[in-house]
């Protein structure tokens, strides 16, 4: 099986056919390089109907398989790197679950592609915090809200003391706030907050959407002063980011929803070493993980291992990624998130974890920048509560929930 998958994704096909010398099989054809046998399982994750014809019963067994291709047959390409290590491999008849796990890439081919412009030190340079977690927060309620009211949150969320404002995944363009309004009303609300406290905060707007409307998107934000956008990634596609990466200067925060759909059962899809590698090369600044103790289905130590996979370069070149925490987070999730990661190199992002704070958005970014500060110091969250009380408000009401 792991011959098939290495001659179908190169040089092979089904059977040796005109022009398949040794020496094209030589340079092009991919090599089995190590196999881990798991054992039987007692059921085939996904249906085959080519075995189901084939009449083929045998027990399924589960291996660990590790291939190596020719950087030759792919050129610099993104978008047929990912066709060839994961491409037709999750279709093979043979195959009854398949998952891509991790992606290696040698050094000297990682630089032919693009590096984030920005990553973790240009994401401190813009906000001015050299130091300690950014936090962030997003636009709630997610849709509805007009241009005028969206640049009111804006600001009152920039007063609030935040280091990051982006739009949820599902308001790009709305006819309620579309983005030719939404972004000069929002960047005066972010530059009449830097006039008068001389920070700026960073607001992500959401500008998926085909690729030159990205790019008109941009344009827009970059000439009212903005710094950052934001896209759905696995909607836009590789060739979209490329183009955005290779037009924009601003930081692109990427936005993986969608990405449970490729993750989620342990016998198929691609993990988040694999699919955070390939992204990386595309040029984003900002990815993903979710959140721990979240409202979403990962694991605590996946989420733990994604951000960690964000913040190891690929190469000697510096080409980290800021992971973003989000998903039901608070000031309750801050301890465990810092234990867990072992670094303040992040983007920690509450929605309502900040605006729902019985005191307002202002107290709940206090709680979670106490929260963070006592983390760091190595003191609890819950004895810290004593000495800040927008902490222990917090505990006090979000345990509830």
């Amino acid at each position: 099986m792991a011959e098939v998958m290495a001659g179908e994704q190169s040089c092979g096909t089904f059977t040796r056919v005109e022009g398949e010398t040794d020496e094209l099989r030589e340079r092009a054809r991919a090599h089995v390089i190590a196999i881990r046998d798991l054992g039987e399982v007692a059921q085939p994750s996904v249906r085959s109907s080519w075995l189901d014809r084939k009449g083929l019963s045998a027990p399924s067994r589960r291996g660990e398989v590790v291939v190596r291709f020719p950087v030759a047959n792919v050129g610099v390409n993104l978008s047929t790197l990912a066709a060839t290590v994961a491409g037709n491999l999750f279709d093979l008849g043979e195959v009854t679950g398949l998952r891509l796990e991790a992606l290696k890439l040698p050094g000297a081919y990682r630089k032919q592609y693009s590096l984030p412009k920005h990553g973790v030190k240009g994401t401190r340079r813009l906000t001015g915090v050299a130091h300690g977690a950014l936090i962030g927060s997003i636009v709630k309620p997610n849709v509805g809200l007009r241009s005028e009211e969206i640049a009111s949150l804006v600001e009152r969320l920039c007063d609030a003391g935040l280091d990051f404002i982006k739009d949820d995944e599902i308001a790009a363009n709305p006819v309620h706030a579309p983005l030719s309004t939404r972004i000069p009303a929002v960047m005066a609300a972010v530059r009449r907050h830097q006039d008068r406290t001389g920070k700026h905060v960073i607001v992500a707007f959401n500008i998926t959407d085909e690729t030159d409307a990205m790019r008109r998107h941009a344009d827009l934000v970059a000439r009212e002063g903005g710094t950052c956008v934001m896209a759905s990634l696995n909607w836009c596609g590789f060739s979209s980011i490329e183009t955005l990466r290779g037009s924009s200067d601003l930081v692109i925060h990427g936005h993986r929803n969608g990405y449970g759909a490729f993750s989620r059962h342990p016998a198929l899809g691609i993990g988040f070493h694999a699919y955070q590698t390939l992204w990386r090369l595309a040029g984003v600044d900002h990815m993903h993980v979710h959140g721990l103790a979240g409202k979403f289905a990962q694991a605590d130590d996946e989420v733990v291992e994604s951000a960690k996979d964000c913040l190891t370069s690929l190469c000697e070149v510096e080409d980290r990624v800021m992971p973003a925490f989000s998903s039901g987070q608070w000031a309750g999730t801050v301890e465990q998130t810092y234990r867990a990661v072992n670094t303040s190199d992040l983007l920690f992002m509450a929605g309502g974890g900040i605006m729902a704070h019985p005191g307002g958005p202002a107290e709940g970014v206090a709680s979670i920048r106490e929260a963070w500060r006592a983390a760091e110091a190595g003191e609890s969250v819950e004895g810290a509560r004593i000495k800040h009380r927008a902490l222990a408000d917090a505990l006090g009401f979000f345990s509830k929930h």
